[in-house]
């Protein structure tokens, strides 16, 4: 059992890793196309992700302890002879056909437990292709094919190239056992749909109009708008000229959503816009909003990092570090509570008299 503990538990270890690099993507997908984050979906999902490393694992895992891996003997690392699982679970079995006493036997003999798992680790898959993908039969047997497909491939080329030879065996038998695990997943994933929401009615009775816009949300369509502008703020970084940044922040959070009705290409991408008091946001509110983020907020710890206050006497220096230290403590304290309470209005949206809102 510990062949197969093992991959399992570094599957679990390694997974936030990989939940954390997928999670920023996999949130522009839900904000995108369905306008919102369902929990359900949330939880279907990242499963998915944690069932397909769990499954990678317990196929290249344990990995040679050197990539040397060809013996200087002459061997095949493939197998295209079918049911040979059949032929070593009869050859190996204890199992007497008349005496049902000795039927629990199987569950200890080498060939068959590694029949069972192979068929055991596409079940989930097909699960997954009915319930989620929504995927027929005829395409649910064809995912499950292509994942052992892969699999067999990623063995028999020892993880493409990385090691010398193949370390474990392409085998026919494999493939065909993979798929029928995920057809008893097609099969069985009705019995998943009573336990959750069915997933064409995930989305039933949502109001988008009446959902608040979360700080995750708004983060997501910052870190979109940064990665966007980081040429430009590179060149701040370079020059150190705080009216540079000054422009780009007038350019990109004031001009723009001017122009585009409240939208950066942040915002677009998530589907969300400011709204100021009538349906089109006006300039004045937008000015007033981000020149008390941007401008006060942001130029006060871009001041601090720009070449003018090198050249202020020492007590100056002084007085600016403690007037930025001040201003970040201040918005840090307003906003603290804010995302972790149900009230969610910033003090510059309530000066303003903006929000967001989902479009």
């Amino acid at each position: 059992m510990d062949a197969y503990l093992i991959p399992i538990r570094y599957a679990f270890l390694s997974f936030p890793i990989l939940a954390f690099l997928f999670t920023l993507p996999f949130l522009i997908v839900q904000y995108r196309k369905y306008g919102y984050i369902n929990k359900i979906r949330v939880l279907v999902i990242y499963s998915l992700l944690l069932y397909l490393l769990t499954a990678l694992y317990l196929v290249i895992l344990p990995l040679p302890s050197t990539r040397n891996t060809c013996t200087g003997l002459r061997e095949t690392f493939m197998s295209f002879t079918p049911l040979q699982f059949v032929r070593d679970i009869v050859k190996e079995t204890r199992v007497v056909p008349g005496d049902p006493a000795t039927y629990l036997l199987l569950f200890k003999e080498r060939a068959f437990l590694q029949a069972a798992f192979n068929v055991l680790l596409l079940v989930p898959l097909g699960a997954y292709c009915r319930y989620y993908f929504r995927f027929g039969f005829i395409g649910a047997v064809m995912a499950a094919f292509g994942l052992s497909l892969f699999f067999e491939v990623t063995q028999v080329t020892g993880l493409y190239g990385i090691y010398d030879c193949p370390y474990r065996l392409f085998d026919v038998d494999d493939l065909l056992l993979n798929t029928i695990g995920g057809m008893i997943g097609f099969i069985a994933a009705p019995l998943l749909m009573r336990l959750l929401p069915h997933a064409d009615r995930l989305d039933e009775h949502i109001d988008l109009k009446s959902k608040q816009v979360g700080f995750t949300r708004r983060l997501v369509a910052l870190q979109l708008d940064a990665i966007l502008l980081f040429p430009l703020l590179a060149l701040f970084l370079r020059d150190r000229n705080v009216w540079m940044y000054l422009a780009i922040c007038f350019g990109y959070f004031v001009l723009l959503p001017y122009v585009t009705n409240g939208r950066t290409v942040g915002k677009w991408i998530v589907r969300i816009r400011v709204k100021g008091q009538e349906e089109r946001i006006r300039f004045m509110e937008l000015l007033i909003r981000y020149g008390l983020l941007y401008g006060i907020v942001g130029g006060v710890n871009a001041m601090l990092i720009g070449r003018a206050i090198q050249t202020l006497p020492p007590i100056a220096m002084v007085v600016c570090f403690f007037v930025a230290a001040l201003i970040n403590l201040s918005f840090g304290v307003h906003v603290l509570p804010r995302l972790f309470g149900k009230e969610k209005t910033l003090i510059y949206e309530r000066w303003s008299g903006t929000k967001h809102e989902i479009v």
